[in-house]
């Protein structure tokens, strides 16, 4: 009891409303989004292609709300761009369960694209706000963990609910949004906190972000080598349940447990994985973690089983630890201190690979099947690899050469 009285006195209640808020929304929306793939093909005459457009919109919206939500925040407010997308993924969730026509699909998940690239920043702000210097490592790490524990149960339970009605999960989940969204309002109030200043930065924007593609080779290199991935990473999150529901009489309940046993994954393996890659260069993890992707896409397009499904899940969430982190410890050790911010601002060009991947993973699952869909994509994001290498490669050239022109 001591312990959860000191666990609640280190962190302002905002942060752990935050954190529990995070638990329920993650929960909620892995609970139907994973779904949404299959959800289209039921009860629309969408074709796997049109499917992938639509979910893909999402990524692309996501990245054009990404450079335009700090500019909206300064003018509006943080605590209004918050607020308004928290009510906003509400609408969206309670959308999903009632319209039929796929132009309005693709609106709604535009939308929900936004939504998060609004929010994520800005509550990530507040929470570094609210809680003193040294303990924000820790808050952040509670934030991820509590990502992840929704993440674990919100698949599940979308399974068990769809049992019900197909549109029940994006029901209940708008409807939890909601209640969210009008608690963080009343507290935000109670707490006198009206707005939200986070640490100042420098505007990030399209030509900001372009002047850096165009000017640093070897960032265009991490950045092809993003979009490789991520159009690899996304068929496991959008094609995959397609191809589970074609493939297997079980394949939705199969999809909930291999979405929970990606999210167990993390939470076990995430800190014995981090310390093991930190013995070796950020090049030679993402290398690592390109090899489990592969292995894995290798093992969804051969396995006959549940049982092999999550073996092959538990391989690819394993590619999925190293990649990422890997990934922006390049873009940190290459961005100088005073354009941190825009190259990390730049780096959401990579979501290009998010919006892409859906589309050309459907057109391979109707034309070829879900072997030669993974089996395809196992040799593309191995192929990323070859990027990043040649951009760390030449980072390397580049630093050998300075030292030398120094001396």
């Amino acid at each position: 009891m001591n312990r959860l009285r000191g666990f609640l006195g280190s962190y302002h209640p905002i942060v752990h409303t935050l954190l529990l808020g995070t638990v329920m929304a993650r929960a909620a929306s892995s609970m139907s989004l994973p779904f949404l793939a299959i959800y289209l093909a039921r009860h629309t005459s969408m074709s796997a292609v049109m499917i992938g457009v639509v979910i893909g919109m999402g990524a692309l919206a996501g990245t054009v709300g990404g450079f335009i939500g700090g500019t909206l925040s300064d003018r509006f407010g943080r605590r209004i761009i918050m607020l308004a997308a928290l009510f906003g993924w509400a609408f969206v969730f309670l959308g999903f369960s009632v319209v039929k026509l796929p132009v309005l699909f693709m609106l709604l998940n535009m939308l929900n694209g936004l939504c998060r690239s609004f929010y994520e920043p800005v509550s990530q702000a507040l929470m570094a706000d609210l809680t003193k210097p040294e303990k924000r490592l820790n808050v952040f790490s509670l934030r991820y963990m509590a990502i992840n524990v929704g993440v674990a149960v919100g698949p599940l339970l979308g399974a068990f609910f769809a049992t019900w009605s197909g549109a029940l999960p994006f029901l209940i989940t708008g409807i939890i949004y909601f209640i969210y969204a009008v608690t963080l309002y009343v507290l935000l109030i109670v707490f006198g906190i009206k707005k939200i200043e986070g640490e100042k930065k420098s505007p990030v924007t399209f030509g900001s972000a372009w002047r850096v593609v165009h000017s640093d080779l070897t960032f265009r290199y991490y950045i092809l080598g993003g979009i490789i991935g991520a159009i690899g990473y996304s068929q496991v999150m959008v094609t995959l349940s397609q191809y589970l529901e074609k493939s297997f009489v079980d394949g939705v309940k199969m999809f909930a447990i291999l979405m929970s046993v990606n999210a167990i994954v993390v939470i076990v393996m995430q800190i014995p994985l981090t310390r093991l890659a930190e013995k070796y260069t950020p090049l030679a993890a993402i290398v690592f973690g390109n090899l489990m992707f592969a292995f894995g896409d290798v093992g969804f397009a051969f396995s006959h089983s549940l049982v092999w499904l999550i073996l092959s899940m538990s391989i690819f969430t394993l590619g999925e630890i190293l990649n990422y982190p890997a990934a922006n410890m390049l873009i940190d050790k290459l961005a100088p201190d005073h354009m941190r911010g825009t190259y990390f601002g730049a780096q959401t060009l990579t979501n290009i690979g998010h919006f892409m991947g859906p589309w050309v993973g459907g057109f391979l699952l109707v034309s070829y099947g879900g072997s030669t869909l993974f089996s395809i994509m196992a040799v593309v994001t191995m192929a990323g690899s070859i990027f990043y290498w040649r951009g760390a490669n030449r980072q390397r050239l580049l630093k050998t050469a300075s030292k030398k022109a120094v001396l």
